[in-house]
């Protein structure tokens, strides 16, 4: 019967030639054939009269199905994850915010404000500078016995991930006056020289005199190590800073790794916006030979990071290009 059916199907008068022959070697050899009875489409496989098969037929030249998007509840935790793993990263390697927590950077910075410190440049080799205003951590206990505030368990939180300052470090904020071979000299009320050369400072502090007139410290003249920078506040006499932490085991001096970054701008109070630029009497002829050297290495970093950014961008485009023509 099996022959029977094949020859039917195969429109031919004769079944002794598919003698022998296996119903599914003649199928596969007479399938594109259909004979007068047959129904169209019975097949399972072509079109019917002209029209695509159906979602049913499921025929092999159908579009797969578009997936369903996710709905934004459902997306939304892995939205907030990559926010907080970037906000981290950032805090990280490129930008943190601190709070000015005393009167010793006015006028230049008022208690309360935020600022944004730059940590990519000392990843590419950059050391500070002079006139930079800096973030270091304390260097040998310059507060000691300051009180450190308690914060709340959303400031921690907030902190941690870079959107609020830390609370806990023990950082300071001060302004590089000298950095590695410079000598640096006080006498009297000023004015204030570096490598022999006074400096013009209209960031002082209004009323207060470049140089502090005390037996404490105030009264100077030091040469700065290699690997190590100077600094001073901006309220010259209301800034504890290198002056008078010269009984420490660094002589007062900063060293270079303890440098978090530069300050360079004011994010908060908005009505205190302002960048943090260095002062042109650090820029004056004579000053000092190794700024040139140190401000090659503080634009690097970003034309690195472009040139670095150029082929992943590409690399990305191209790629989303492929799977669209694909």
């Amino acid at each position: 019967m099996g022959d029977v059916a094949v020859g039917a199907r195969s429109g031919q008068g004769g079944g002794e030639e598919h003698r022998g022959r296996s119903a599914e070697s003649v199928r596969a050899a007479d399938g594109p054939m259909t004979g007068g009875n047959d129904t169209p489409g019975a097949s399972g496989g072509g079109p019917v009269d002209g029209q695509p098969p159906t979602a049913e037929g499921g025929g092999r030249g159908d579009a797969p199905q578009a997936k369903k998007p996710r709905s934004f509840w459902k997306e939304l935790p892995i939205l907030i994850g990559i926010a907080l793993v970037l906000a981290l990263l950032i805090k990280t390697f490129l930008v943190q915010a601190f709070s000015i927590p005393s009167d010793s950077m006015q006028n230049t910075l008022q208690q309360g404000d935020r600022v944004l410190v730059d940590k990519l440049t000392p990843w590419f080799g950059s050391e500070p500078e002079r006139g930079e205003v800096v973030v270091f951590h304390d260097p040998d206990n310059w507060l000691a016995g300051e009180p450190t505030p308690t914060p709340n368990p959303l400031q921690r939180v907030l902190s941690w991930v870079g959107l609020m300052p830390s609370s806990e470090e023990k950082d300071l904020i001060k302004r590089v006056i000298g950095v590695g071979g410079d000598t640096i000299e006080c006498k009297g009320t000023g004015p204030l020289k570096v490598n022999g050369k006074a400096l013009n400072e209209p960031f002082v502090y209004p009323g207060n005199t470049p140089c502090s007139q005390d037996d404490q410290g105030g009264q100077f003249k030091v040469t700065v190590p290699e690997g190590h920078i100077w600094v001073m506040g901006d309220h010259r006499q209301n800034s504890r800073d290198s002056r008078y932490n010269r009984a420490d085991k660094n002589n007062g001096m900063v060293p270079v790794k303890d440098v978090v970054g530069r300050a360079v701008v004011i994010a908060w109070p908005v009505s205190r916006w302002d960048t943090l630029p260095v002062p042109d009497t650090f820029e004056q002829p004579g000053i000092g030979t190794k700024t040139s050297a140190a401000g090659a290495l503080t634009v690097a970093p970003q034309g690195l990071a472009l040139a670095g950014a150029v082929p992943l961008v590409l690399w990305r485009r191209r790629k989303l290009m492929d799977r669209s023509a694909g």
